[in-house]
């Protein structure tokens, strides 16, 4: 009798340990498509962690493949997936949104992700990140840094939210301040990136944003050679340069595509746009460098707490 109670009671618990968990699906394969490679140190890293962080969070099948850039590539990638019976597909840079606007309707039964577009259909996702805020705080640690009252962003693409967020930042914290503007149009052009930097240097830039994917660690590590003063990017990059790095404009992959995620296994992924910003964990700054002065770093600290809060980033007093 001592036994079959033991035996009892063990049933019992293990019913409500069950039903203490979420009913989500079982036997899930999830894919990933990378523009460039897992070991940029960059986006794709973080696009990899967020993959491993799905893989942890649900308990799925993970599989992945680098260096898909052509609408011929991506295609033949989600055939090779779909014979995988992957249900779901993050495509982890805004170049699949338009080869996923091509290609969802073939593969009806299958989700696809992506970031950074406006496209959307029943099957298709965006996810964005809101980085104008982000852009803006690291505006103002330029503007409050620099000594020669030149700062200099070296971004991608004009639409980047980032890139006049930064502008705002520093004409806030700084009104004397010049801020220099330069596209690359590519996300890892780093001969380009590295051009536009001894240019901005030679007209006395001495803080940088670089705004770009794969070539960031090369302009701060450029940066920090010369005796200028950096910002991370897509990463805490502190450890780059630790005295060169002011602080990091930090997106939080992994945060973004464990929700994603959460809401597909809810079956809940609603097939439009969605946007991430501080408020739901997707951004942060880096960890500040001792370079900034305490009573600084304490009212960057105040200024990203508000805007969590409200939504609402600083104005000059008129």
């Amino acid at each position: 009798m001592k036994l079959q109670s033991i035996m009892i009671l063990s049933l019992l618990f293990s019913l409500v340990a069950c039903q203490g968990l979420p009913d989500y699906k079982k036997d899930i394969k999830v894919g990933m498509l990378v523009e460039t490679t897992i070991h940029d140190k960059a986006w794709g890293q973080q696009g990899y962690k967020g993959l491993q962080a799905i893989q942890e969070e649900y308990g799925v099948d993970i599989y992945f493949k680098e260096g898909i850039r052509t609408y011929k590539h991506t295609a033949e990638a989600i055939d090779e997936f779909a014979a995988k019976g992957i249900d779901v597909i993050f495509g982890h840079s805004s170049l699949y949104g338009n080869h996923f606007r091509e290609l969802h309707e073939v593969y009806p039964e299958m989700d696809f992700v992506y970031f950074n577009g406006q496209f959307s259909a029943e099957n298709v996702t965006s996810l964005n990140f809101d980085a104008q805020a982000m852009g803006f705080f690291a505006g103002m640690v330029a503007g409050e840094m620099t000594q020669t009252d030149r700062v200099g962003i070296i971004g991608v693409f004009e639409w980047q939210p980032e890139v006049e967020g930064f502008y705002e930042g520093v004409i806030y914290q700084n009104p004397e301040a010049e801020v220099d503007i330069s596209l690359t149009n590519s996300w890892e052009n780093t001969e380009m990136a590295l051009m536009y930097y001894e240019s901005m240097n030679e007209e006395g830039v001495d803080v940088f944003y670089p705004a770009g994917d794969v070539f960031n660690v090369a302009v701060i590590e450029q940066a920090q050679n010369d005796g200028n003063y950096a910002i991370g990017y897509v990463q805490d990059q502190s450890s780059v340069a630790e005295n060169t790095v002011l602080t990091s404009t930090v997106q939080k992959v992994d945060e973004v595509y464990k929700l994603a995620m959460e809401r597909y296994m809810n079956e809940d992924l609603p097939g439009e746009m969605l946007t991430f910003d501080f408020q739901e964990g997707a951004i942060k700054m880096g960890e500040y460098s001792p370079s900034i002065p305490e009573n600084f770093r304490s009212r960057m600290e105040e200024v990203v707490e508000n805007y969590k809060e409200t939504g609402e980033l600083p104005e000059k007093d008129l």
